[in-house]
């Protein structure tokens, strides 16, 4: 690691990963994981050096409802006996603008593996805490099609169309604390 490389960790009780989806063909219906981990490595001389790595406990995932959670846990979507995690790895980091850029790499969902870009504001530049450690944020979204990953569990409206969806829209805000 070079002196302009350091490491920072996800601060798990001040990060979220988020996800919307239309339900019904006319509203977004919402959801969060909020446990999460995982580790940037930046390079402050060159961004396109940096990586992150996450993972995220499906079995946590909270919507509001637990009857929707229960099936959102079941092996109709994330299946979280057999799959308990959700995992992202980058493979290209590119800084477009002042604190804004796209991060490109592999999303794993269930057992598929497929390609992903968040588009990225951040990391903000570090700020110490109360407590002495410096702390990085940074906010991402992507969109994914949900049947790619093998979350095709669907049912038919009378009316004509779907219950749930393909788009997902992932957001991200993460907040990391440098590792010592």
């Amino acid at each position: 690691m070079s002196a302009t490389t350091t490491t920072w960790n996800i601060d798990p009780t001040h990060s979220i990963a988020e996800f919307k989806v239309k339900h019904l063909m006319i509203s977004n219906v919402k959801g969060q994981f909020p446990k999460l981990a995982g580790a940037l490595t930046l390079d402050e001389a060159d961004a396109a050096k940096s990586s992150v790595q996450a993972t995220i406990d499906v079995a946590s995932i909270e919507t509001r409802d637990a009857q929707r959670d229960g099936h959102l846990k079941s092996a109709d979507f994330f299946d979280v006996e057999k799959y308990p995690s959700m995992a992202f790895q980058s493979t290209k980091v590119k800084a477009s603008a002042a604190g804004e850029g796209t991060v490109e790499g592999v999303l794993t969902i269930r057992d598929v593996t497929k390609p992903v870009v968040f588009h990225v504001e951040g990391p903000t530049a570090p700020t110490k805490d109360p407590w002495g450690k410096l702390r990085v944020g940074v906010s991402a979204s992507a969109k994914i099609s949900r049947k790619e990953f093998g979350l095709t569990w669907n049912a038919a409206l009378e009316a004509g169309g779907v219950m749930i969806g393909d788009e997902v829209t992932i957001t991200l805000d993460v907040e990391f604390v440098k590792a010592d």
